[in-house]
This record gives C-alpha cells, sequence and structure tokens, in this order.
C-alpha cells in the first residue's frame, strides 16, 4: 500500500488534473492565474524506477506508452479521480496516509510510485504547445503544494550562516556569557540587542561556507552583503516577509547605491538570487549558474487550481518567488548560530538564513 504527505500525493494530483485539464495557466505574482496565457498540454513524462512513461492525447483518450506496453484511459476518468483525491487531501488530516480508490487507479497504468524518482530534479515533465511561439518545448517543473504544510524554498544548515564582527565594543567573558545566556522566546533578537546596549554593533564579515559565498557572488558580487544585511533586519525587526525585508532594506541602502534614479537594485538582484535558488542553486554545492532541468513550479493551490511559473515568463517568476516567500528563524543549536564567540582576539556572532513559501 502506497502511504505519503499531502505534498507527495499533490504530485499524483498535479498528473491527474493536469492530464484532465489539457492546458496550464500561467500564474501572476499574487497567485492568481493570467487568463490570457495558457499552455496547451502536448503531453507529459513521468520517471517510474523502471522507465519513463508518455502521457499523450487521442480525441477524448489518455494514451499512456512506456516499457513496451500501452494503456488507453478516458480523460473523464482523470478528471473523476483528480476530484476524489482533492476531496481526500482537503479532508485527511493525517501526516501520512493512503488512498486506496487513488492506488487502484494509478496502479492500473503501471504507476506505483507518489514521488518521481529522486535521481531527477523535477518532480514532472511538460510537453507544451507556446502558441507565441509556435514551438513544444519539455520543461521539467517542481510541484510546489499549498495543500500540506509550507515548503521550504532555501534550507538552512551551516552553510547558510553568515559571520559578522561586533564593532564597537570589547564585551568581557562575564558580558558575552551572560548574552549567550538569554533564552527567551526572542532569544537571537533578544541578544542582539543587547549587544547593542553595550555598544556594539554587527558588522557583516563573510558566509560561512565559502561555496555559498563563492555561489552568491557568481550570481551578483553585490549578494553576499545585500543577503546579510536583510538577514540581519530580519532578526531585528518585526518583519519576515522577503518582499517586505528588500523594501526595507531599499529605503535603508546600506551599499550606498546611487538611488537618483530609482534603480531598483535591491529587489532586482534579490529576485535573481530567488530564481536561482529555486532552479537549482544549493548552498553546498559548487553553483556554475547552469539551471538543473527544472523550467519552473507548478503551483496546487488551496482550492486545487494549479498554476503554471516558469522561466519563459521569468518576470511573473520572479515576482511570485519575491512576493510568496519569507525568512524564518532555523534551529540555532543545530545550525551553531546566534552565540557570541571569539577567535584570534576578536568578537563574532552568526546569523542564519532560511526561506520557507507562504502558506
Amino acid at each position: 500500500m502506497i502511504k505519503g504527505n499531502k505534498g507527495e500525493w499533490s504530485e499524483i494530483y498535479t498528473l491527474l488534473k493536469t492530464l484532465a485539464d489539457k492546458k496550464l495557466f500561467a500564474g501572476d505574482s499574487d497567485l492568481k492565474k493570467i487568463e490570457s496565457l495558457i499552455f496547451p498540454v502536448v503531453k507529459i513524462l513521468r520517471d517510474e524506477s523502471y522507465g519513463t512513461y508518455e502521457f499523450a492525447y487521442d480525441s477524448d483518450l489518455v494514451i499512456i506508452k512506456g516499457f513496451n506496453e500501452e494503456f488507453r484511459i478516458p480523460i473523464s476518468k482523470f478528471q473523476e479521480k483528480a476530484t476524489l483525491l482533492l476531496s481526500k487531501l482537503k479532508e485527511t488530516t493525517s501526516a501520512t496516509f493512503s488512498i486506496p480508490e487513488i492506488e487502484k487507479f494509478i496502479n492500473s497504468f503501471n504507476c506505483h510510485s507518489l514521488k518521481a524518482s529522486s535521481s531527477i530534479k523535477s518532480d514532472i515533465k511538460i510537453v507544451i504547445h507556446d502558441q507565441r511561439t509556435g514551438t513544444t518545448p519539455e520543461l521539467g517543473f517542481s510541484i510546489k503544494s499549498q495543500l500540506g504544510s509550507a515548503s521550504t524554498l532555501l534550507n538552512a544548515g551551516k552553510t547558510t550562516n553568515f559571520v559578522y564582527e561586533i564593532e564597537g565594543t570589547v564585551l568581557s567573558d562575564i558580558q558575552i556569557e551572560e548574552i549567550n545566556k538569554i533564552g527567551s522566546r526572542s532569544k537571537i533578537k533578544d541578544r542582539i540587542e543587547k549587544i547593542k546596549d553595550l555598544s556594539g554593533s554587527l558588522s557583516f564579515r563573510k558566509t560561512e561556507s565559502s561555496i555559498f559565498g563563492n555561489n552568491l557572488t557568481l550570481i551578483d558580487s553585490a549578494l553576499p552583503k545585500i543577503l546579510a544585511e536583510i538577514v540581519c533586519l530580519f532578526f531585528t525587526s518585526g518583519n519576515s516577509k522577503t518582499v517586505d525585508l528588500v523594501n526595507e532594506i531599499s529605503k535603508l541602502n546600506p551599499l550606498n547605491f546611487n538611488l537618483e534614479t530609482n534603480h531598483p537594485f535591491y529587489s532586482y538582484k534579490i529576485k535573481r538570487f530567488l530564481t536561482d535558488v529555486a532552479l537549482g542553486m544549493m548552498p553546498s554545492r559548487v553553483w556554475s549558474g547552469e539551471l538543473d532541468a527544472t523550467g519552473g513550479y507548478l503551483v496546487v493551490k488551496e482550492d486545487g487550481e494549479i498554476l503554471c511559473y516558469h522561466i519563459y515568463n521569468r518576470n511573473e517568476f520572479e515576482d511570485y518567488l519575491l512576493n510568496n516567500t519569507k525568512l524564518e528563524t532555523a534551529s540555532s543549536t543545530r545550525h551553531n548560530f546566534g552565540i557570541i564567540y571569539k577567535e584570534d582576539g576578536r568578537q563574532f556572532f552568526k546569523l542564519n538564513l532560511q526561506i520557507r513559501f507562504l502558506k
């Protein structure tokens, strides 16, 4: 019996729903569909453990081919099962669960797993008909579902730590111990406030991971400093939404860009960063700038509507990422940040970056 969480079952829902609809709607930055931007679906490719299956159309039938097999199933069946699966996903409260009726249906065309092969970067590959260019590109998509818990865009790790030097004061060992002992609900913010009360300030020095730092510099040489300022602002203010933090940092202009002509320096660079993270950049791996197989995201909304964001419509994709993500505090003990430490007679403090989608 297949068991999975809402995010995993959402991959099957996306397959069934997209096949039933025979089209994808592009989405805007506010998760609303752009009625005028429709991508007819030519076929869908899904990787199973023993090969790739192709889902195409013949009139009102879905033709499924793969592994020397062929199945012919009415499109109406996919619509029926997609509707059933959506209702199950909405009403289920369990962390993981099985849906025998859906499992029986997907087994009938030799689909035996919820998730695509882990060796494949994209969750689903779709051949669309681009009506503007007349081409039929094969695009890989990651599936992001709002039916379950919000997923992360950038996972926290020691690799996403930013290192700051404490300037303006030299703290005694007793003061350091007292600050590091602060264990309030907002302990990181309160520790930084205490440093400021003692005339100290945090000045960015480097990313803990040189690979992450170099990846950021490859995207834009100003990114390490910009992200360090945004992370510090997140931990010292009430703002957590990425767009709010970017707007605030744009006003503060800590990098002293020439803003006379209203160039959107900060939002432009952060959008590039978010897009590269979405399309393959990982903090722990050297990033060459080459995008993975994925062409973008398919977002499953809470009402079951599926919206398409891909690099063909880069502006919408970037605006979606900026407007629908937030920074959040990961475990400071697990990722080793949020305490004052000494190195070569100097005093330092680390902060961490984790980015999650809004629910």
